[in-house]
C-alpha cells in the first residue's frame, strides 16, 4: 500500500485562491441583450445546470436574457418530473433543472422550447412544459441566433450529445 503523503486538507479550507480574479465584472448597458443556446442531454453531466446558472449570472449582470433549449435540452422544461409524484424530490438535487428554469424567469429570463425535439423525439406536449416557457418552431432556433447577431447581443452557445 502507497504511503500517503501530506497533511488531509482541513474541512472548510480553500484548496485553491477563490479571491483573485483576472478580468473585470462587467454589468450590462442599458437594452443590452444575451441568448444562451443549449443543445444537451439532461442530467448526463453538469453542462446543464452549469449553462443555466451562467445565464442567471446573466441576468444578474443586466442582461435581457433568451434560452433557447433545442435538441435533448427541451426536455428540461418538463413539468411532470418528480417521484413518486409530479413534483416530488426522489433525492437531493433531483429537481434541480426545473428550480434553476423557475428562478431564470422569475428573475425576468425568456426560455425557448424546441417544439420539434420535445414532441417528435421525446413526446413531450406543449401542456407538459412548465408554465412561463415559449414553446418555439424548430426553424426559430436558426431564425433567433440571426436575430441574436442583428441585435449585437453576448452569445453563447453550447453543445452536448
Amino acid at each position: 500500500m502507497a504511503d500517503i503523503v501530506g497533511e488531509r486538507v482541513p474541512k472548510g479550507s480553500a484548496v485553491v485562491d477563490y479571491d483573485e480574479k483576472v478580468f473585470p465584472d462587467y454589468n450590462a448597458e442599458p437594452g443590452q441583450k444575451a441568448y444562451v443556446f443549449m443543445h444537451t442531454v439532461p442530467f448526463e453531466g453538469s453542462v446543464g445546470i452549469v449553462n443555466m446558472l451562467t445565464a442567471t449570472r446573466l441576468i444578474r449582470k443586466g442582461f435581457d436574457l433568451s434560452l433557447v433549449l433545442f435538441g435533448p435540452a427541451s426536455l428540461m422544461v418538463s413539468s411532470t418530473r418528480g417521484f413518486p409524484n409530479v413534483g416530488d424530490a426522489a433525492f437531493p438535487g433531483h429537481l434541480n433543472y426545473n428550480g434553476q428554469l423557475q428562478t431564470i424567469m422569475d428573475e425576468g429570463g425568456k426560455i425557448y422550447v424546441c417544439r420539434f425535439s420535445a414532441a417528435a423525439l421525446y413526446g413531450m406536449r406543449e401542456v407538459d412544459m412548465m408554465e412561463g416557457t415559449i414553446p418555439i418552431h424548430p426553424r426559430d432556433v436558426v431564425d433567433s441566433a440571426i436575430q441574436a447577431w442583428k441585435e449585437g447581443a453576448f452569445v453563447m452557445n453550447t453543445w452536448n450529445v
